[in-house]
């Protein structure tokens, strides 16, 4: 679905209703092109403005988001913390791990607080990239990632690592005393009026936190909303605002690339003159929220590899920032002006 005005509208009928216009022929233009591109859906102040699938994709196929997960096991934590399952983001993992960093080398590890895995701060080497294959074939993949050498001291430098958010799906399911899965069904998509697909489980049957999660692009846009919503949907606060707002800060830089910065699951860059936060998972799948703008953005990709990969993504992002963020601006300024 293309709109020429909100939720396709005229021009004249938006102006009626004092509601900006918006214009995405650039946008589709672009995504028409990309051989990898699945979905993309654009939403101003609750409402959707454009809606399009790609490549033989349909509203209601589930797309594997990848490492948009981990944003959501973010918000599983925040939940559990409110309803006291969890002391606090400052508590240390070795209240859950007492028995796996017992030795007498693993003081420091024990030292690592669940901030430390949402910020990807733990200090313990990865177990994404180089070593992604050898951990999720491994036997116990919480063992597997407690048992890493401590290549930095925890809370200083981020290192981004699956294995830190596989643990606060163990640490999840332990403090709630059920999956992680019946959690989130419980306790966040239940509210957002739908019913989460399973995902993967490690051998010991935990729920892979942080990867392969099999979301809808409008469950994902109902996720982003949320988030914009300060945690709040039709008047029920699902998302602690604290938790909300501190997950969408700056906590630490990537060391992967300049002028971009990690929350609690959760990346920060500017696009256009605007500060925007927004989950992203390998292949091109993003959930983008530009506050100021009261805009959210989903893209859903193929997650297969390829050699188009990269180049893809970083279509991706062009195409957000310069066909969608930058008109949108315009359009609401225009707006403003009347």
């Amino acid at each position: 679905m293309l709109s020429t005005g909100i939720l396709g509208l005229t021009d004249a009928q938006a102006e009626d209703l004092n509601q900006p216009t918006f214009e995405f022929q650039d946008a589709l233009a672009r995504a028409q092109v990309m051989p990898r591109l699945h979905s993309l859906l654009v939403s101003w102040n609750g409402q959707s403005v454009l809606e399009q699938y790609f490549n033989g994709t349909t509203q209601r196929q589930l797309a594997n988001v990848k490492s948009v997960s981990k944003s959501w096991v973010s918000a599983l934590i925040g939940i559990a913390i409110e309803q006291g399952h969890i002391e606090s983001a400052q508590q240390p993992i070795s209240d859950y791990f007492a028995g796996l960093l017992s030795k007498e080398g693993d003081a420091l590890k024990r030292k690592i607080t669940i901030e430390d895995l949402l910020t990807m701060q733990s200090g313990l080497e990865t177990t994404s990239n180089r070593n992604y294959g050898a951990w999720v074939q491994s036997r116990n993949w919480v063992n597997y990632a407690l048992s890493q050498p401590l290549e930095l001291r925890p809370g200083t430098i981020m290192e981004y690592s699956t294995g830190n958010t596989h643990l606060l799906s163990a640490i999840l399911a332990l403090a709630t005393d059920t999956t992680t899965l019946e959690f989130a069904r419980q306790s966040l998509t239940k509210s957002l009026g739908f019913r989460l697909a399973p995902w993967p489980q490690d051998p010991q049957g935990i729920y892979f936190g942080g990867n392969d999660m099999e979301i809808t692009p409008r469950q994902m846009m109902k996720f982003g909303e949320l988030y914009r919503n300060n945690g709040q949907i039709d008047g029920h606060q699902i998302i602690p605002p604290d938790w909300v707002n501190r997950s969408l800060q700056a906590h630490t830089k990537s060391t992967r690339e300049n002028g971009r910065f990690y929350g609690y699951g959760w990346w920060i860059r500017e696009m256009g003159d605007f500060t925007t936060s927004y989950a992203w998972g390998y292949g091109g799948q993003f959930i983008l929220l530009v506050p100021a703008l009261e805009l959210t953005v989903v893209t859903t990709s193929s997650s297969n590899p390829g050699t188009g990969r990269r180049a893809h993504t970083r279509s991706v992002y062009d195409l957000v920032e310069y066909s969608i963020v930058l008109p949108a601006s315009r359009a609401i300024e225009k707006w403003k002006e009347f």
